[in-house]
């Protein structure tokens, strides 16, 4: 991965009835198929497929909830894909933290697993990984939906982000993960305040600099709307594509966004101001 690569974008659809600025959108495998066709024809290079809401506050449904909600919807996208009713080239990320979620989806055919909890929410999640040699992205977060906004404190958050980071990293490659597998995520909003996700947005240089592809995922999140004045998350638009331009800057592997059309003209013109020499292709993690 160099800074010259290309930045990719990750459509998110989540299937559930409470996320906190879509939830109950895509209930039904057909509402989750039109929202991935018009992603995919706005130019997402990945659809990140949540059954479990990690909002503050949210409560886990449990595996095999989540497994009903993903494996008709990844089915059917599969055999889109298949059929030419969706570009061949789009992945499907499945954004779960339990193992048996992520090991039912990859064996039906989902390409990277999303994992919010960075390995800490089921210890079988690394064995899964390493088992189907598929991406990872590994997010920082400290404690649960429940109880992470009581541990956002820290001295340098970035310093702190980045030492938890490749803790968990270690820990991931000893458990057999290899190290191309893996995509970082800082976390934002998860654990933090609105003045820790300002600071680590402007020390992504220092987490890019750790060598690891890096995934972002500031869309209509709290923190734009505190600093913007904004209740509204689907208002947050252009507050997302400002976090956006700054993580383009700072040569990002993928920005998480539900914004896909805005989003990817706002990549393509932060590349052609930040990285000119940016490649057409996206980034060699992805394939």
């Amino acid at each position: 991965m160099t800074p010259d690569h290309r930045t990719a974008v990750m459509g998110i659809l989540n299937i559930t009835p409470d996320s906190f600025s879509d939830g109950g959108r895509f209930q039904s495998t057909e509402q989750a198929f039109r929202g991935v066709k018009r992603m995919a024809a706005q130019g997402a290079d990945l659809i990140d497929l949540g059954a479990q809401s990690t909002r503050p506050g949210a409560t886990d449904v449990g595996a095999e909830v989540e497994i009903e909600r993903l494996l008709p919807v990844l089915k059917r996208l599969q055999q889109a894909r298949r059929d030419g009713d969706l570009p061949a080239e789009l992945l499907f990320s499945i954004d779960t933290f339990l193992a048996p979620v992520a090991d039912a989806c990859l064996d039906a055919g989902a390409d990277w697993i999303n994992d919010v909890s960075g390995g800490l929410g089921d210890r079988q999640m690394w064995q899964v990984v390493a088992e189907h040699r598929c991406p990872y992205v590994l997010m920082h977060r400290r404690g649960d939906a429940r109880t992470m906004n009581s541990l956002a404190h820290y001295s340098d958050v970035v310093a702190e982000v980045k030492a938890e980071l490749l803790q968990l990293c270690e820990q991931a490659q000893q458990a057999g993960v290899q190290r191309q597998q893996l995509v970082l995520d800082p976390g934002i909003g998860f654990a933090k305040t609105t003045q820790h996700n300002l600071e680590l947005m402007q020390g992504l240089p220092q987490l890019q600099a750790l060598g690891y592809p890096l995934l972002v995922g500031t869309s209509r999140k709290r923190f734009i709307g505190e600093v913007l004045n904004e209740p509204r998350p689907h208002a947050r638009l252009w507050g997302t594509a400002a976090s956006v331009c700054q993580a383009v800057a700072a040569g990002v592997a993928v920005v998480r966004v539900h914004d896909v059309g805005p989003i990817v003209q706002t990549c393509r013109m932060a590349e052609a101001l930040f990285k000119p020499n940016a490649a057409s292709r996206a980034p060699q993690t992805l394939a």
